[in-house]
């Protein structure tokens, strides 16, 4: 038996065992056949994919059941997977200048069908919004023998049908203000606003900015001798722009600097302690820094805002490492199979998914992933750690 298909079978185990008996031996079971790839030959069907995994219908009823109406909580199970990533010591953080990402997500298994649901998020393949069932993922990064691997931290799920992906990026905020390490740096993507940000309080973080996005100096301009007085500081733009045949200057940067990436020249531009263009200098409270980078593989530069104090390759490569929060979305929808579902009833349609997000996790480790080939290799593999497991508890 490969070691591989061993030690996913043990490292499931053992985020299962600290849930009381009997929904831990069924959801292993329903991990399990998440694992081995059974869910793509069922389509998303749950009952399927764990007759393919070869169980019985006893126990295929009592996974069901466990899903349903088990005790069970997806933040025990993350907090399980990553104690067993911490404990080997293979996986690091990756840091920069003493800053390490945390790199967060929405994502949405899309059930645009699904009667009594309300909740929706935009797709972009349909360039509308659509039901689905949201989530956010909050992931650190790190490494794995030089391979950068993500490790899920939360997953926050929507707590009503109707929750919007505007109400879950609220939650998101508000639990990345709450539970951001010492040494961690929110970064995010185009989606978010400065104002959302700020208005979370988020002590460190790196998001992407628009190409238009301007903000103002933190203190007045000079008095001129007629005229109400100014209110405002002299706005910033950090791009040229055009309106019809006027065009706007852009603003002289305050830092201009560049550094080698990948064997690219990536050339840099800043400014330094700007407030929001629609802030007034009296009320003004936290200020940022705007970094335009140009990067000659791109036709167009890339705008990041930030509140760190730190140059501009650290902001810049610390942005470049949230990408990595994609991969468990993506291993749970197109590796899984969850990307489909036949499950119809609106309080059941977001525990596979979570548990999928969990189970998926191996498959970002060198070594860890399971591919059909081997799926009744597999399958015998269950029923032994099964037994085994089922006899542990008697």
């Amino acid at each position: 038996m490969s070691i591989a298909i061993t030690r996913t079978i043990q490292v499931l185990e053992e985020i299962v065992k600290v849930l009381p008996m009997g929904t831990n031996l069924a959801l292993l079971q329903l991990m399990w056949a998440m694992a081995n790839g059974s869910f793509l030959k069922s389509r998303g069907a749950v009952h399927s994919a764990l007759v393919e995994s070869g169980f019985a219908p006893g126990k295929v009823r009592r996974s069901w059941s466990a899903l349903r109406y088990g005790v069970w909580s997806i933040s025990e199970l993350v907090g399980r997977w990553r104690a067993i990533v911490l404990r080997e010591g293979r996986w690091q953080p990756r840091e920069y200048a003493g800053y390490q990402p945390l790199a967060v997500d929405i994502t949405a298994f899309w059930r645009p069908q699904l009667k009594g649901w309300a909740g929706k998020f935009f797709y972009r393949l349909a360039n509308r919004a659509i039901k689905g069932v949201g989530f956010g993922v909050i992931t650190q990064v790190g490494q794995v023998d030089g391979q950068r691997i993500p490790l899920l931290k939360r997953i926050i799920r929507v707590k009503r049908l109707e929750m919007s992906e505007a109400d879950l990026k609220a939650a998101i905020l508000c639990q990345v203000a709450t539970y951001l390490a010492e040494k961690e740096v929110w970064v995010h993507d185009a989606g978010v606003e400065l104002a959302e940000v700020q208005t979370a309080a988020i002590p460190r973080y790196v998001i992407r900015l628009a190409l238009n996005v301007t903000g103002r100096r933190n203190y007045l301009p000079p008095p001129q001798k007629r005229g109400r007085p100014a209110e405002y500081g002299v706005k910033v733009r950090p791009l040229p722009r055009q309106r019809l045949e006027r065009k706007i200057k852009a603003t002289p940067p305050d830092e201009c600097n560049q550094f080698q990436f990948q064997g690219r020249t990536i050339q840099a531009q800043g400014w330094h302690g700007l407030i929001r263009a629609d802030q007034k200098v009296a009320d003004a409270g936290d200020t940022f820094t705007i970094w335009v980078f140009h990067d000659p593989l791109y036709d167009k530069p890339m705008v990041l805002g930030t509140n760190l104090e730190a140059q501009a390759e650290t902001v810049y490569r610390l942005y470049l490492d949230r990408w990595p929060v994609e991969q468990p979305p993506l291993v749970a929808k197109q590796m899984l199979g969850l990307h489909r579902q036949f499950v119809f009833s609106p309080c059941l349609c977001a525990p596979p998914t979570r548990v999928s997000l969990v189970g998926g996790q191996h498959h970002h480790l060198p070594g860890g992933s399971v591919t059909g080939d081997a799926h009744r290799i597999l399958g015998q593999a269950a029923k032994t750690h099964l037994r085994a497991v089922a006899a542990g508890a008697g």
